[in-house]
């Protein structure tokens, strides 16, 4: 009964390991994502076109047709979402002290539930 016990606490310490690795992964992707939000919506304020706004995602979508093995998938097209829209040329010409006083001012992309 003993042995028993001992198995299931070393199941339960793997699977509260697996739930950890898998929280740090969630809030990896939810930083990432709330970062893509923030330049869409200064994109979206700097009157960016549907057609340019169209060529960064098919850009981002060609770049991540073949996922990388040992990376997330998930995780690999919004990171490579967030280095096309950086590199977007409306957002190159913006003022830097116009962007850093956008994402001081509290977040409204943030979703209370």
């Amino acid at each position: 009964e003993l042995q028993q016990k001992v198995e299931e606490t070393e199941l339960l310490k793997m699977e509260l390991q697996m739930l950890e690795t898998e929280r740090v992964r969630l809030s990896l992707v939810e930083e990432k994502l709330m970062d893509v939000l923030q330049l869409l919506q200064q994109l979206q304020d700097l009157n960016i076109s549907k057609r340019a706004l169209g060529k960064i995602l098919l850009s981002t979508l060609e770049s991540c047709r073949d996922p990388q093995p040992g990376k997330a998938h998930l995780f690999e097209v919004l990171d490579t979402l967030y280095h096309e829209l950086t590199a977007c040329e409306l957002l190159q010409s913006q003022p830097l002290e116009k962007v850093q006083s956008r994402q001081s001012l509290s977040n409204p992309l943030v979703i209370s539930c």
